[in-house]
């Protein structure tokens, strides 16, 4: 049954893959890329993503997928030129399309850690340094950690804001409800079935500056914190790791980087 259930989710996830459609740098390289791929003249790198992570990944007001690492990936893909097919599937489908070879890389604001590290995933350098911090409701009465006992919290499965939660779980007493994706975890503490939810915090930053959420991250709630960094999940694929570091480089020293980054965050 196993065996069974397994051929399903990579059928699916192929059939998923195959529908979903690609964003590249530009229309431009969207064609160049499905021209490429059809004559086998280059290889066309596809990179799954999540679909909401603002401001690293979303989709903009004219249904376009856009963010940090969206341009990120086209600045370095022009800078090392390659081609690629950005698809934009949520995070444990990308997670499952990596790791059923249905995709050759991830970026998706994903912290590099050992613990993901000794599990197989093969990292970039890191290219963006943040920390986890708690949110709450704009008129809660949550302090800090010390109000949770009793209390259930939210986290989005397998990220680091969960992790974070889960490790001062014990310590201070409260309870976690786990969600698929940051929106959702964000409408559990608007409507109040959750008092709090442990996100990155310019993700948090970005969403609720952008919108106009009733919440507020505490102070004195962020972690030490770790970079973001693409994967890899088969070391076949190092070549991608590094172009991917090789064209971050460059794109630092030029400034393309710093644009990037002020583009989103200011």
């Amino acid at each position: 049954m196993k065996k069974v259930l397994s051929l399903l989710m990579a059928a699916t996830l192929a059939l998923g893959l195959a529908a979903c459609g690609g964003t590249s740098n530009g229309d431009s390289n969207a064609e160049n890329n499905s021209s490429n791929s059809a004559s086998g003249d280059e290889k066309v790198w596809v990179i799954a993503s999540d679909t909401v992570f603002k401001p690293f990944e979303y989709t903009d007001a004219s249904g376009n997928f856009v963010g940090i690492d969206v341009d990120l990936v086209a600045a370095i893909a022009e800078d090392q030129g390659f081609q690629y097919d950005i698809q934009s599937l949520g995070w444990d489908a990308a997670l499952a399309a990596c790791q059923a070879g249905q995709a050759d890389g991830l970026i998706a604001g994903a912290s590099i850690t050992d613990e993901r590290k000794e599990s197989g995933w093969i990292f970039s350098d890191g290219y963006y340094q943040t920390t986890q911090t708690m949110t709450v409701a704009a008129d809660s009465d949550i302090t800090g950690f010390e109000d949770l006992s009793g209390k259930t919290v939210a986290v989005k499965t397998g990220t680091q804001g969960a992790a974070y939660a889960e490790s001062l779980k014990d310590q201070y007493g409260f309870n976690i409800t786990y969600f698929e994706d940051s929106p959702t975890m964000y409408q559990a503490v608007l409507g109040g079935q959750t008092v709090a939810c442990f996100e990155d915090t310019p993700v948090m930053t970005a969403s609720i500056k952008d919108g106009d959420l009733a919440l507020k991250i505490l102070e004195d709630t962020a972690n030490e914190g770790q970079p973001y960094g693409f994967a890899i999940f088969n070391a076949d694929n190092q070549e991608l790791i590094d172009m991917f570091n090789a064209g971050l480089a460059n794109i630092k020293e030029n400034g393309k980087y710093d644009e990037i980054i002020a583009k989103y965050l200011g």
